[in-house]
């Protein structure tokens, strides 16, 4: 221990954070999480002032843990690491009133993986307003996180009309909505996959696809058939987005775009507006999802189009083709081939053999 750490000074701001955590347990036994994380803003924002005042050092917060479990044995959450979380979450929300609106809103372990897998504030914030309107747990909010969804859906340089076909604030909605790429990586088809086993495989894998689309999507139907002029057509993927009041026709591309593909889905448009939407209904949006997309090209082909329709490429996770696969040793064949490497070395050491 060194001299800082016996100092009045220590014991001090150690009666200030025992009287912090006592005033905490009082309300509501801490059962209310907002009070919870601002009690760890307030332990953090302690420990920093303190090592920036009295200069202390980072065995500092060994020794506050080992305090703390003692003077509180009954409350988890108080070891070096989760003490150095709590520094590290004072640092970042510096200003209180945004740790109230959302950092507050969230439980802990949320906090922590923002703290953890997101470097700049803005995108921080971002993640956290999507968990508190969307509900997220903390194994989908890892999911988003990882799959780049703030790339996909805020920084994405995305290709719609939506700014010319729809008014605001339906436009900016619909704009937000949108993603690019779609990440399907709960799928594993080959290369030369169809279309139509992309549909049938996000109308099975239904419950992912409805995540990776996001909050507000209800599945209405696959190949859903509407009838123009005595003729059947079939749309690949129909939905209804509750927040924005109106279907949604997405149409599978398993090749790179090509400007005939606007003009096919400006049809279903039409059809779906005048057979399908309610007069309650705004407007039907579609969503073109193709391998790939050479984006002049796109934005040449939904210049003049008068109903919304966005493009946006997906990507698949790929497989391992079989022939691969049967030549991969299992896990069994690798344990029993390490554990024999094992067993012929102790032989060898047995017998003097270097």
């Amino acid at each position: 221990m060194n001299q800082i750490e016996k100092t009045d000074t220590y014991i001090q701001t150690f009666k200030v954070i025992k009287q912090k955590i006592q005033t905490a347990q009082i309300k509501a036994a801490m059962s209310v999480n907002s009070e919870m994380i601002i009690l760890y803003w307030e332990i953090g924002k302690t420990i920093l002032e303190r090592q920036e005042t009295e200069g202390w050092g980072a065995n500092v917060i060994n020794r506050l843990s080992r305090d703390l479990k003692e003077t509180f044995p009954d409350m988890k959450g108080f070891s070096p690491r989760n003490l150095g979380y709590m520094k590290k979450f004072a640092s970042i929300y510096t200003d209180f009133s945004i740790l109230q609106q959302l950092a507050a809103k969230l439980p802990w372990w949320h906090n922590v993986i923002l703290i953890d897998k997101i470097e700049t504030s803005e995108e921080r914030l971002w993640y956290a307003q999507q968990a508190i309107k969307n509900g997220w747990s903390r194994n989908v909010m890892v999911l988003q996180i990882e799959s780049q969804l703030y790339d996909r859906q805020v920084l994405a340089n995305k290709t719609t009309n939506f700014e010319l076909t729809l008014p605001k604030p339906q436009s900016d909605l619909a704009q937000q909505l949108i993603k690019d790429p779609y990440t399907f990586d709960f799928l594993t088809i080959v290369d030369d996959y169809k279309e139509k086993e992309i549909e049938q495989e996000l109308v099975k894998h239904i419950t992912h696809f409805l995540l990776e689309l996001g909050t507000g999507f209800a599945f209405v139907g696959q190949q859903y058939k509407v009838e123009v002029s005595n003729k059947d057509f079939y749309i690949d993927l129909l939905f209804y987005h509750t927040k924005l009041k109106c279907y949604v026709v997405i149409e599978l591309k398993a090749s790179e775009f090509r400007p005939e593909h606007a003009g096919k889905i400006n049809f279903y448009l039409s059809a779906v507006d005048d057979l399908v939407k309610e007069p309650d209904d705004n407007p039907s949006i579609g969503i073109i999802l193709c391998k790939l997309k050479d984006k002049v090209m796109a934005e040449y082909a939904l210049r003049d189009l008068k109903k919304p329709v966005g493009v946006s490429e997906y990507q698949i996770l790929k497989s391992i083709p079989d022939e691969i696969k049967t030549s991969l040793p299992t896990i069994e064949e690798i344990e029993k081939e390490l554990s024999k490497g094992l067993s012929d070395n102790n032989t060898e050491k047995d017998s003097g053999t270097i």
